[in-house]
């Protein structure tokens, strides 16, 4: 075998910086005899030592039908805590005598300790290892032997969050930073909060704002000032909800970036009035423009300086940022029938044009993504290639009077970007350098990661995808330590200080008390089911929570509820959600009766005790079997939920839950899943909690597709070769209809149609419509609970 050109046939281009790649194969001996889990011999790489994991007779309870292989790590003991190693791997299980007789599966992965081994569950069908199929015209097992070959790359990661799930990642811990929540729709406003913060010398003349006698929801500065003081202090994310109050504005209302940015910048001039920091949005924002007109065929000019807060510049015809400032003070020529009326002079030929006169210490720069269709009667967005450099002097660009005394290089501080394809209908965040000699970081809302520098230029350039840089913020180099000046206590107003102290005292005690006393239970019902747009069954936001003394039995629980929702206890039984390996979040445990006088608390540590809260889903009978029983008896059931999904709206209802038995084989051949009508639901795998989703047809214009299309399960996706999975997810999580908080939770993977493979995750960077994405292959789309570990995942 050609390894390395095998290596780069089964394995894409990734984009990453390769620390070390090596490949290993094991020959494997009387496959019919191996034990059920067996290791192949150990070999380094990147400085680690790794193995091949095998299950010749398939990995747990139904997949013996199936042979598992995993890559494995195998240094765990002497990997310091936080180890972690990125990773590209493809397992090729091959013929011995013939090296071209072959099946293999690649994937990559973020190895740690919680995650040290990644594979596939069902990598191939144990019945077609032994005899010539799939036009192969030798068997993989020859004389019952075989050989694995495991190819990796391991990669550098020198932002330390490659591939990272960010489940149970900690901001403040490794950035310093810490995000701002989204209450609906205010990803505009986190983003442009997290750039206002970074300025320091505007952080603090906002605490040099009087605000003793203000209250928070009433006074956009007192507002301000406790975001940036929690944004200093907190090590949770933190809320905005006092300032959309005092701003007068709806959580769940979509504005512009920039549109925020002049509201909010207008509302604090009027608060900075009179006070010590009054001029202070002028000192650092406003630079001033000269417009002027000269007539060609006169000794005439006419001209008048304004001042500017931002600067609006074409994308559309400019490659580059000076490109586009060249533009934007090109003199444009009026004659002919577009003459210019010249006051005392008639109509003129004339030359118009603006010039700037100076430029402010904080550069606004505008990017103009968006332009008005005439034929569409919308906005539509512009993603052209428009790069931008780390600094420019922008001396050039001055007026021949301007002022030349101080140097006009300027430092890029920010990028403000904008990911989506419709000005209404996105995802903003973010990119600051809030250090003079500092890192780069992502400002998400409630997250903040590093970043690299083609993170900040190369990814926002736009071009091939629809993620690309909105707002550009300069800073002039020559005040770059003034504007970024460290904040000490003493810019910090002692009441703000005091309020924000003794407000968190308050609300550590409470918590305390809380737990150590009550226990939280989020109860589902079916008809929080019925509108759920996620793939799990539901949100437990929007769940019935209870706070009971631990002490309160079952049975008075029960019967508590049963009188709330006026329903005859009879009638009612509950069953525990639980995060299965898979990622999905199902009622997967029923409470026994005979648990009527158990404590909660004691129910809890007995079914749920890996759980801070109890998450239940109250099952309610229609009508009883017999006389005396309302729900079925025995083992040989399984309770399964239905979801019927509208192609034309885009949109799950959810239609409640049946009975099934484990050995049924009534299935229908319209769902999401292609399924065998001959398995049962045991040799599916589906258990209780299991969700069954059914569509009706779809129409015939949208199952014909060209050569250039991919099917891609759940929505439609252009032809865009070079789209990333980041760009790709705004619009999915436009046609799903889920909020951005709910969003954040799904996964996307590679679901094989035979289903004999482990899914291989996608991230952000990753490029979806690519030629390794065949027509056997679908996405999947899995609910992420934070807590648990990655593993197998199924779609439903």
């Amino acid at each position: 075998m050609d390894y390395e050109a095998m290596a780069n046939k089964i394995m894409p281009e990734l984009g990453q910086e390769i620390e070390d790649f090596k490949y290993n194969t094991w020959h494997v001996t009387n496959w019919r005899n191996l034990e059920k889990r067996i290791t192949g011999p150990e070999f380094e790489v990147g400085s680690w030592k790794w193995r091949i994991l095998l299950f010749p007779f398939g990995n747990g309870s139904g997949n013996q039908d199936v042979v598992s292989i995993y890559f494995d790590f195998v240094d765990i003991k002497n990997a310091p805590p936080g180890w972690h190693s990125c990773a590209q791997f493809a397992l090729v299980l091959w013929n011995p005598e013939d090296p071209t007789q072959y099946i293999s599966y690649h994937a990559h992965h973020r190895f740690t300790a919680e995650e040290q081994d990644w594979g596939f569950t069902r990598f191939y069908s144990s019945q077609k290892l032994f005899t010539p199929c799939e036009n192969r015209p030798h068997a993989l097992i020859k004389n019952d032997s075989t050989n694995i070959t495991a190819f990796i790359r391991v990669f550098k990661d020198p932002t330390g969050v490659l591939w990272h799930n960010l489940n149970n990642y900690d901001s403040k811990k490794e950035t310093g930073y810490v995000g701002l929540i989204n209450q609906g729709t205010t990803g505009y406003m986190n983003t442009f909060l997290q750039l206002l913060y970074c300025i320091t010398y505007f952080r603090k003349a906002i605490y040099q704002i009087p605000t003793e006698d203000d209250e928070p929801t009433k006074s956009v500065p007192l507002a301000l000032q406790r975001i940036f003081y929690n944004l200093q202090i907190s090590d949770m994310p933190v809320v905005t909800r006092e300032l959309i109050e005092s701003l007068g504005f709806e959580c769940y209302k979509q504005l512009d970036l920039q549109e925020f940015s002049m509201i909010l910048q207008d509302m604090l001039k009027i608060e900075m009035k009179g006070t010590k920091v009054d001029g202070t949005h002028t000192k650092l924002f406003v630079g001033k423009i000269k417009k002027y007109i000269k007539c060609i065929n006169l000794d005439y000019e006419s001209s008048h300086v304004e001042d500017y807060y931002d600067i609006e510049l074409n994308v559309k015809g400019c490659k580059t940022l000076s490109d586009s400032l060249k533009n934007y003070i090109q003199e444009e020529i009026l004659e002919g029938d577009d003459k210019y009326e010249v006051e005392g002079h008639g109509l003129q030929d004339v030359k118009k044009g603006v010039i700037f006169e100076s430029f402010p210490p904080i550069l606004h720069l505008q990017l103009k993504r968006f332009e008005y269709d005439i034929i569409k009667d919308t906005m539509v967005k512009i993603n052209d290639r428009f790069e931008y450099p780390m600094e420019i002097d922008l001396e050039e660009f001055l007026s021949e009077d301007a002022d030349r005394s101080n140097s006009h290089k300027y430092l890029l501080h920010g990028v403000l970007v904008f990911s989506g394809g419709a000005m209404n209908k996105g995802h903003c965040f973010a990119i600051l350098k809030p250090e003079k000699d500092g890192k780069w970081f992502k400002f998400d809302d409630d997250q903040v990661t590093p970043v690299i520098d083609k993170q900040v230029l190369e990814d926002n350039y736009g071009g091939l995808h629809f993620t690309n840089a909105y707002i550009l913020i300069y800073i002039r180099e020559s005040n770059v330590d003034e504007i970024l000046s460290p904040v000490v206590p003493e810019d910090i107003p002692f009441h703000l200080r005091r309020i924000c102290m003794e407000e968190k005292m308050v609300i550590e005690e409470k918590k305390k008390e809380k737990i150590e006393e009550n226990l939280t239970i989020k109860v589902v019902t079916t008809e929080k089911l019925k509108n759920y747009q996620g793939f799990d069954l539901a949100n437990f936001d929007g769940a019935h929570k209870y706070m009971i003394q631990k002490g309160e039995t079952y049975g008075a629980f029960k019967e508590n509820i049963s009188q709330e929702f006026n329903i005859l206890p009879e009638r009612l039984r509950f069953w525990i959600f639980v995060n299965r390996r898979n990622k999905t979040i199902r009622p997967d445990f029923l409470i026994p009766e005979s648990y009527s006088n158990t404590s909660m608390e004691e129910v809890h540590k007995r079914m749920t005790s890996h759980q801070n809260e109890m998450k239940l889903y109250m099952e309610v009978a229609d009508k009883p079997f017999n006389d005396t029983i309302w729900f079925p008896e025995g083992n040989d059931h399984i309770i399964v939920f239905l979801k019927y999904f509208d192609p034309d709206k885009q949109a799950f209802e959810g239609l409640g839950h049946l009975y099934i038995q484990k050995f049924s084989k009534e299935i229908k051949q319209d769902m999401i899943v292609k399924i065998s009508p001959e398995l049962t639901f045991q040799k599916l795998e589906v258990k209780d909690g299991g969700i069954i989703c059914f569509q009706k047809e779809i129409p015939l214009d949208e199952i014909v597709i060209n050569q250039y299309d991919q099917i891609i399960q759940v929505c439609h996706f252009t032809n865009d070769p070079g789209e990333k999975l980041a760009d790709t997810k705004v619009r999915l999580r436009q046609r799903l209809g889920m909020n951005e908080k709910d969003f954040s939770k799904v996964k996307i993977s590679i679901i094989s149609e035979t289903l004999y493979v482990k899914p291989e995750y996608f991230y952000n960077e990753d490029i979806i419509l690519s030629e390794k994405l065949s027509n056997e292959e679908f996405l999947g789309l899995d609910y992420v609970d934070k807590r648990v570990k990655l593993e197998v995942q199924k779609l439903f």
